[in-house]
């Protein structure tokens, strides 16, 4: 993927391959979260903006998925502000914040190993459904309507992954790779304006990382889902990312495009190392 300018104005930004980048979706300020005496972000701010894909990088214990957990709500920092569509947000719920438009994946797959996969798909479609359980339970009229719809948009995101063939599969007798897939398929159903992923291609080998790598750029590209992102595997985050954000030890280090981050000195000494002659 081509990096985006350089330069970014207040209603977004022109990549270099044409995407249009609009303005701040999330604007995160001067966060600070601490456990006890561990200080696990530091005086912290960055943005997100519509339609990019934003990374999150840094070693391990950099403060990376307290950062995903601020935005997703689990988390509510001691100091600063969370900005969402223009707007402070006072301290809510996960399940507040989901029903803000946020959807997550984890690091630790976290689905239902019993059900199928159509089932976990369905589960987030849960904010969509409007009807009460009594009418839920006897399937008639609006619940009727709201059910079917809910499923066709299952439907297309199972066709949108590739999982048609394990649709009616239990969870748990799926391998690795295709666990982490239903689990984007499940944040995917939910219809985010932002979603949010903690390190989708860990653990997976070159041919899953691949597919994994497709399936985001194509919801950012077709669906429009803006998309931050966690991961290790610095050659996806150069190729899927539009910005990145470095963290090390509760502190921003680096921010901008990938090639700015690249050849960030503090970046290089912190993270991704210098290479040897």
């Amino acid at each position: 993927m081509s990096t985006p300018a350089t330069e970014l104005q207040q209603d977004g930004y022109i990549t270099a391959d044409g995407r249009k980048i609009g303005s701040v979706m999330m604007d995160l300020r001067s966060i600070t979260l601490r456990f006890g005496g561990v200080v696990a972000i530091q005086d912290i701010s960055f943005d997100i903006r519509q339609g990019e894909i934003r990374a999150i990088i840094g070693p391990n214990g950099a403060g990376k998925s307290s950062m995903l957990n601020v935005i997703s709500g689990f988390y509510q920092p001691q100091q600063g502000e969370v900005w969402f569509l223009g707007k402070k947000r006072p301290p809510l719920k996960p399940y507040q914040v989901a029903r803000q438009g946020i959807a997550r994946t984890f690091q630790n797959i976290a689905l239902f190993q019993g059900m199928t996969v159509l089932d976990n798909v369905m589960t987030g479609r849960l904010n969509h459904m409007k009807t009460g359980w009594l009418a839920q339970s006897i399937w008639l009229g609006r619940a009727n309507k709201e059910e079917r719809i809910n499923r066709r948009k299952v439907e297309e995101i199972i066709d949108f992954l590739e999982i048609q063939s394990i649709r009616k599969t239990p969870v748990g007798r799926l391998p690795y790779g295709l666990k982490k897939r239903v689990e984007l398929a499940r944040a995917l159903a939910a219809e985010p304006d932002l979603l949010l992923l903690d390190e989708p291609m860990a653990g997976m080998n070159v041919e899953e990382k691949e597919d994994m790598s497709r399936f985001i750029l194509d919801a950012n590209d077709e669906y429009g889902t803006t998309i931050a992102l966690i991961e290790h595997d610095m050659g996806v985050v150069m190729d899927l990312s539009d910005r990145v954000v470095v963290m090390d030890y509760g502190r921003k280090i680096g921010d901008g495009t990938p090639d700015e981050v690249r050849n960030n000195e503090e970046v290089i000494a912190a993270y991704l190392g210098v290479p040897n002659d």
